[in-house]
């Protein structure tokens, strides 16, 4: 949605995303028809190249697509369900917005762990209030705890607010507005690549 109504086609967002030096790219498309959103990941998929290339929710989707990463919510597929199904080498992240979440999560076979929303966003509706920074320090100190996997840190976070994101204990950053902000994409893609690589 965010896509469309700057004018852009979802793979050709992507790509120039990729050519500005995004790594990791997630495709979320919730109200898309499962044919649409499996037509784009084959596309974008053609594109990434070394780059990583995560379906939202949709399991379904990166097997058939053969990316075979997904990120997950709390009420999507069951993490070790979808574990089962993508094998062991795939990326799987899941979506926590409390304590007790993230504490669930630190024992399941995931790879990243997502923290939010921690500014305020207009993109989603989450149905969870902004937690803040001070959540983001959490994740980081069970991740720590139990394994040390990635944090992730995602909802309402700009260019102004990306640094201190990743120094509360974030290891990336998702951003999904902001990138749009001013008409550049690949130009905002690489303010934030530039920005982020002096933390």
């Amino acid at each position: 949605d965010v896509a469309a109504a700057a004018g852009w086609d979802v793979p050709d967002l992507v790509d120039t995303f990729l050519q500005a030096g995004a790594r990791f790219i997630q495709i979320r498309a919730k109200s898309t028809p499962g044919g649409q959103l499996l037509a784009w990941v084959d596309r974008v998929a053609a594109l990434a190249g070394d780059a990583w290339i995560i379906v939202n929710d949709r399991v379904d989707v990166a097997l058939v697509a053969g990316t075979r990463h997904v990120h997950l919510g709390q009420d999507d597929l069951p993490v070790r369900d979808a574990r089962l199904m993508l094998g062991a080498d795939a990326v799987i992240g899941l979506s926590t917005h409390t304590p007790d979440q993230i504490a669930r999560a630190c024992a399941l076979p995931v790879d990243y762990i997502a923290v939010g929303p921690v500014f305020g966003t207009h993109t989603k509706d989450t149905g969870y209030t902004p937690v803040g920074l001070a959540l983001v320090a959490e994740a980081r100190r069970q991740a720590d705890a139990s394994g040390a996997r990635p944090v992730v840190a995602i909802g309402g976070i700009t260019l102004d607010t990306a640094r201190a994101t990743i120094e509360a204990g974030a290891g990336a950053v998702v951003v999904i507005s902001d990138l749009l902000r001013g008409g550049n994409p690949a130009g905002r893609v690489r303010a934030y690549l530039s920005a982020l690589d002096e933390v």
